[in-house]
């Protein structure tokens, strides 16, 4: 047996770089994504300044779109994000600079999976969360 999780959330960090982790022990063997971050992988191509990147992101949100079935933010997340957010504002933190990140939070709570992402520090102070930061074959030595 592995040391690979069975089953986990992928932040929108992670979903990114999925074509530098598949293959590698980083991701869990059942991987899921949520609606927020179908969300925010749909900003990308709106947003992009030169057409090639457009076209990648656009690629990129396809291939995500097809292979996932998002986990949906729902009433229970909604619960749950709010106290999310009582525990970043309490902290000190400012919950409108992290939302889309308290909000996967969410939903990796409400689903009792672990979120992996490669930026655990942006998850850092969210009671309940367990979090596994990736990181990218594509960044070693870097």
């Amino acid at each position: 047996m592995t040391g690979r999780h069975a089953h986990g959330l992928l932040d929108t960090s992670v979903v990114v770089d999925l074509p530098h982790l598949i293959g590698t022990d980083s991701l869990p063997l059942e991987s899921e994504i949520c609606s927020i971050t179908l969300a925010e992988l749909s900003v990308g191509p709106l947003i992009a300044k030169k057409p090639a990147e457009q076209s990648a992101r656009q690629a990129m949100l396809q291939i995500v779109e097809s292979t996932f079935t998002p986990l949906p933010f729902d009433e229970t997340s909604a619960r749950i994000f709010g106290r999310v957010a009582a525990q970043l504002r309490l902290s000190g933190r400012k919950t409108k600079a992290k939302a889309f990140d308290a909000l996967i939070a969410s939903v990796a709570i409400q689903h009792e999976l672990p979120l992996f992402t490669q930026n655990a520090s942006d998850f850092d102070l969210i009671e309940g969360l367990e979090v596994i930061e990736v990181s990218s074959p594509s960044n070693a030595g870097q």
